[in-house]
């Protein structure tokens, strides 16, 4: 997926580097990739091992170069890359495609402390990091963010994700705390003695959300929970004593940010990690499409229901600001009352689009 080319020749779209490209948060990637309608192109792809799911991604995307951490499965690869393609092996080589030619944003979806130094290298090179390995954060600590200029670490983690979209509605004096959630895993619930026979497969089986590994396992003995008040800690500057962690089965409520006033902004999506992804490799714009959406009229986990008046109020809207009887209609009838009358509409003046006057 090359993208096509842009104005002065210049390839079209953002040039992504995608680190872990075979694993959960790659894979993820690569669908919001196809998806996005030439947004982004692929510029190098690579993986520690499954040589033949990494040939088979450059095969499609058309990537300059990828990069094999296990060197027992080069020869593999070698063999079934497409034309063109640049084969790099080892850990350094995957680590240095942060730095790649063409690439303006990396995807550092590598699993564990081995993220390090891919981190490192995206972030002496100027590129905009896509941040989904978290460990290479609290690994490395002042030294990741020592090199990092102001906003070039993007968070993937949705927590996180969604802590830097309520931050965007204020001021960094002005926040109070920071509120990240938690499903409670696949064994919420359970009292500690139950915890004593369960089974790999058991933690592997997460009630909300599809992710790797070590990271279902890692979230269902809450240990990711607390990895990722750390990582807020480093991403945003803000006290330990001031982040949060509540539980919320759904997953629908990834974080709130509450400010000095008292006012708490909340990040609301579907549990798919594909839209804290695609915002990640596009900040701080938003993709046109949505990754699912919050069933706000439905029942059971959503708020349920909707005013019986509301289909009235919309037709007399849809009638024009000179139309506004349906409206009344629904107001209370006898007695005396105060009635907000819509006027003509006029440009906003902070008091809200339109200008009312009430009466008695």
């Amino acid at each position: 997926m090359s993208g096509g080319n842009g104005a002065h020749g210049r390839p079209a779209g953002t040039g992504l580097a995608i680190l872990g490209s075979t694993g959960s948060v790659g894979v993820q990637a690569l669908d919001v990739v196809r998806s996005a309608g030439g947004r982004f192109r692929v510029v190098a792809l690579a993986a520690r091992r499954s040589a033949a799911r990494l040939a088979a991604q450059a095969r499609e995307l058309r990537p300059a170069v990828v990069a094999l951490a296990d060197p027992t499965e080069a020869a593999e690869l070698a063999r079934d890359l497409p034309p063109g393609c640049r084969l790099e092996v080892g850990n350094e080589a995957v680590a240095s495609l942060a730095a790649c030619p063409g690439v303006e944003v990396v995807l550092n979806g590598i699993t564990g402390s081995a993220g390090l130094a891919p981190t490192l290298h995206a972030l002496r090179a100027g590129r905009r990091l896509a941040l989904a390995n978290k460990e290479s954060l609290i690994v490395g600590g002042e030294l990741v963010t020592g090199q990092a200029r102001d906003g070039q670490i993007v968070p993937v983690d949705s927590e996180h994700s969604g802590l830097a979209q309520c931050l965007r509605a204020g001021r960094a004096g002005e926040v109070a705390r920071l509120v990240v959630t938690a499903s409670g895993g696949p064994f919420r619930g359970r009292p500690a003695a139950g915890l004593e026979a369960v089974t790999p497969r058991e933690a592997l089986a997460h009630p909300t959300w599809s992710m790797g590994p070590v990271i279902s396992v890692n979230s269902a003995t809450l240990m990711n929970k607390g990895l990722e008040v750390i990582e807020a800690h480093l991403l945003f500057g803000i006290p330990f004593d001031r982040i949060d962690v509540v539980v919320h089965p759904q997953s629908i409520v990834h974080a709130m940010v509450e400010f000095t006033d008292g006012a708490t902004i909340a990040q609301l999506s579907m549990p798919d990690m594909r839209l804290p992804i695609g915002l990640a490799l596009g900040w701080p714009a938003r993709s046109a499409e949505p990754v699912g959406r919050v069933d706000w009229r439905g029942g059971g986990r959503r708020v349920p229901g909707r005013p019986p008046a509301l289909p009235r109020h919309r037709r007399g809207g849809r009638r024009g600001p000179r139309r506004p009887r349906a409206a009344r209609r629904a107001g209370p009838r006898g007695g005396p009352r105060r009635r907000a009358v819509v006027s003509r509409p006029g440009p906003y003046t902070g008091r809200g689009p339109f200008r009312t006057r009430e009466t008695a």
